[in-house]
């Protein structure tokens, strides 16, 4: 049972409240200059999931850490220890007629559980918001990047008890199915839980769970290439939304293109070639693209290949007749993630932009960009596809919830 280790953290996001912001800040950069000190245990660390994991497997990318990838996220620590808290604000402020002086301010959930998968980043990436917005979190990360996550945990221990803060107010539960279960059901513990992962992943935590959630992850990414598209700019903006990093909810999994442009297709198709991209491409698209794209990375498209989440070096194309019917599809096969189109029409960007419904909607930009830090945040703690609460990237302001103040001098209600 873990009920001691969620009572631990529970008492342990109590003392945050006495954190000063420069007190945050001075841990937070602690964290990440301890991220460069101790870099060789961290890539051993890594190492040994790596070596549980086949390099074919397109997870493999996600679940490294390079020195590269270690100083980006020390960087990224970095960025949020610098940003102005989000602890405080005044949201509203109204004298009512009877004198009452009536604030909203803004105040941290309290305990937030993150439950995500073969994404070592995520460990820092949470820690560094949470504490920012003065949240305690529990972490249960999966089997894949065990190693790698308790490393994490292990060396933020140190920084946090070296500045004599309660090390519980961050805890990583077992990679156990059992310790899921148990933290979709700590209500009295856990405030908020943000599942970050796959479509089971989040199905699972919404099916299940008893303490409220927020969901994220999921991302069936559409982009149209339109009939007024630039193929200047759709050639490396398809290619960065598809092949920057395969295995990321912000990647592209279905090109949508209008019919009059089918012969502009092997060139906007041409750097995927390169990354050896398999493209499952409807009639039109097929024929258009046979013996203009490599045969063996060319297939015939089936119902299955639209509303898929690749994660691969892997898209699907389809061929549509208008903006409305690249719309429809997306709001058939879309998951409210990302979606771009590419048109220099400004009239049809604009009717994209306000009817799809997604989270984020981009005109001649590759949705690669859905990124917290990528949009000004710093580190973000998952891209939410719902509409309640929070939606898009889930950065310091997303950690935090409100509560009204009453000031009054006396009076009474009739």
């Amino acid at each position: 049972m873990l009920t001691e280790t969620f009572a631990r953290v529970k008492t342990a996001s109590l003392s945050l409240g006495q954190f000063s912001d420069e007190r945050k800040n001075q841990i937070l950069q602690d964290v990440a200059d301890a991220i460069t000190v101790h870099q060789t245990e961290l890539l051993e660390a890594n190492a040994e999931d790596l070596s549980h994991m086949d390099k074919s497997n397109p997870l493999y990318d996600r679940l490294q850490l390079t020195p590269q990838r270690l100083q980006d996220i020390a960087g990224d620590i970095r960025h949020v220890s610098n940003l102005p808290s989000p602890l405080g604000r005044i949201l509203k402020h109204d004298i009512l007629p009877n004198g009452l002086d009536l604030k909203r301010i803004s105040v941290p959930f309290g305990v937030i559980g993150i439950i995500y998968e073969a994404r070592p980043n995520v460990t820092f990436d949470v820690f560094s918001l949470c504490l920012k917005s003065g949240n305690a979190c529990i972490l249960k990360g999966g089997k894949d990047a065990d190693c790698s996550n308790r490393a994490a945990v292990k060396l933020i221990h140190t920084v946090l008890q070296k500045h004599n803060a309660n090390p519980s107010v961050v805890e990583l539960l077992p990679a156990t199915h059992e310790a899921t279960g148990e933290m979709l059901n700590a209500t009295g513990y856990i405030d908020v839980c943000i599942p970050r992962g796959g479509k089971k992943l989040i199905q699972f935590v919404r099916d299940n769970a008893k303490v409220p959630v927020i969901e994220t992850g999921a991302g069936v990414v559409n982009m149209y290439f339109d009939e007024f598209g630039d193929i200047s700019i759709g050639i490396p903006v398809i290619n960065n939304a598809k092949t920057r990093r395969v295995s990321v909810c912000n990647a592209l999994d279905c090109l949508l293109i209008h019919h009059s442009r089918l012969q502009d297709l092997p060139a906007l198709c041409s750097l995927l070639a390169e990354s050896r991209v398999r493209l499952y491409a409807d009639h039109h698209a097929y024929n258009t693209l046979e013996g203009n794209y490599p045969a063996e990375l060319l297939l015939h498209a089936t119902a299955e290949s639209y509303g898929t989440e690749y994660m691969d070096y892997a898209m699907a194309i389809r061929t549509v007749p208008s903006l409305d019917e690249a719309i429809e599809h997306i709001r058939q096969y879309g998951s409210g993630h990302s979606e771009s189109i590419i048109t220099e029409d400004q009239n049809r960007a604009a009717v994209f932009q306000s009817t799809v419904d997604a989270a984020c909607v981009y005109v001649n930009a590759p949705t690669s960009f859905t990124d917290g830090a990528q949009f000004g945040l710093g580190a973000e703690i998952g891209i939410s596809t719902q509409k309640l609460g929070p939606r898009g990237p889930m950065a310091l302001e997303e950690m935090t919830t409100y509560k009204w103040l009453i000031t009054g001098h006396g009076q009474t209600r009739p």
